[in-house]
């Protein structure tokens, strides 16, 4: 009570209406507090925040500068909770009157991300159309990848020069979403490699991105009626250090000598090396990755490179699965509405702006 006594003889009056809230729309653990400044707001260093538990005595749990009247505070949900704030003047306090007990606690619902909510109930219902679509016969028209079509004449031109094809899934984990690209388009080259009976190499980086990839060709191979044809030495791991999987892949290009390179999934700086190694020995080369800074590299020294979202169509382009043809109709017909919605808001702006601008009255 001295610090009071102090500040009643200096004249300094204490921050006023005190009112603490829980924080809306959020997971819990937050409350808000706001107050009317003090009327000597000009001469205040700082505002204090004093916060009582359940019953207990007030501690200072925080402090903002002059001119400022809400702040947030961390708390456990469920207990009641006062607060109090101090305008501060070097070691003079002026204590407001306490604020009603509040409690924090979680919402149901982020209502300012309602229209996030509703996007994507759009956005899913458009997916499922399309599927739907697609599982009943409905033909899905998806723009030619001039990388995917040539896929069958890089498998036939091995075929015909009896050599292998070489097919690399990049160094990505299984998480990655162009891992998992790159392991579906590398189920649909081995039922290929399988009707064709040509050899097929994938060495893999990733331990479980091997035992993934195996488990799909073999299953590639029974599903074209060949289970007997597929070698488990086909697809094997090599190491998980970048630099020594990229030689390992060098020397497999240079003593094999395969026709066909796919060089399609997650690439980081080994991605030159691999595809200049694969275009010395004068094998077609098929590439494709998400990763921005790689593809100059494909581009320069591949026949035939995937861009970005080519990546993840070319699997549905392939397989003709009717889950994933509706996946990437859906995709596209949501990024038209959204890109209509962006023109529309982009015209509303502008015209709203003119007046402002004095160029329209």
């Amino acid at each position: 009570m001295i610090p009071i006594i102090i500040c009643a003889t200096m004249g300094l009056a204490p921050p006023t209406n005190v009112r603490a809230y829980d924080k809306p729309d959020d997971g819990g653990g937050t409350v808000v507090i706001e107050w009317q400044l003090s009327p000597e707001d000009a001469a205040v260093e700082r505002y204090e925040i004093y916060r009582s538990a359940d019953g207990a005595d007030f501690e200072r749990v925080g402090f903002i500068g002059k001119g400022r009247n809400n702040i947030e505070d961390n708390t456990a949900d469920g207990i009641p909770y006062r607060y109090k704030v101090a305008a501060v003047i070097d070691s003079v306090r002026s204590y407001s009157e306490p604020s009603a007990n509040v409690f924090s606690r979680p919402q149901w619902i982020d209502r300012p991300k309602l229209n996030v909510f509703a996007a994507l109930i759009i956005f899913g219902a458009i997916i499922l159309y399309f599927t739907y679509a697609a599982r009943r016969g409905k033909a899905m028209f998806i723009r030619k990848i001039a990388g995917v079509q040539a896929i069958d004449d890089a498998v036939g031109r091995a075929t015909e020069m009896g050599k292998p094809i070489l097919y690399c899934p990049g160094i990505g984990y299984i998480e990655d979403i162009a891992t998992i690209a790159s392991l579906n388009i590398l189920g649909e080259v081995a039922k290929k490699c399988a009707q064709y009976d040509t050899k097929l190499i994938n060495p893999n980086r990733d331990p479980i991105v091997y035992t993934v990839a195996r488990e799909i060709i073999k299953e590639s191979y029974a599903n074209v009626g060949r289970p007997d044809s597929f070698d488990p030495d086909c697809a094997y791991y090599v190491t998980d250090s970048q630099f020594a999987y990229a030689a390992a892949i060098d020397g497999v290009m240079l003593r094999e000598r395969p026709a066909t390179n796919f060089l399609v999934g997650w690439f980081r700086a080994e991605s030159l090396i691999l595809a200049e190694t694969g275009a010395s020995t004068g094998a077609i080369q098929i590439a494709g990755t998400d990763q921005v800074s790689q593809l100059p590299f494909f581009v320069t020294a591949c026949d035939y490179t995937l861009i970005g979202e080519e990546l993840y169509a070319a699997s549905a382009y392939i397989s003709k699965e009717p889950l994933l043809l509706g996946s990437i109709k859906g995709e596209d017909w949501g990024k038209f509405f959204i890109g209509l919605v962006l023109i529309i808001a982009s015209v509303i702006a502008l015209l709203t702006a003119l007046p402002v601008l004095g160029l329209f009255n």
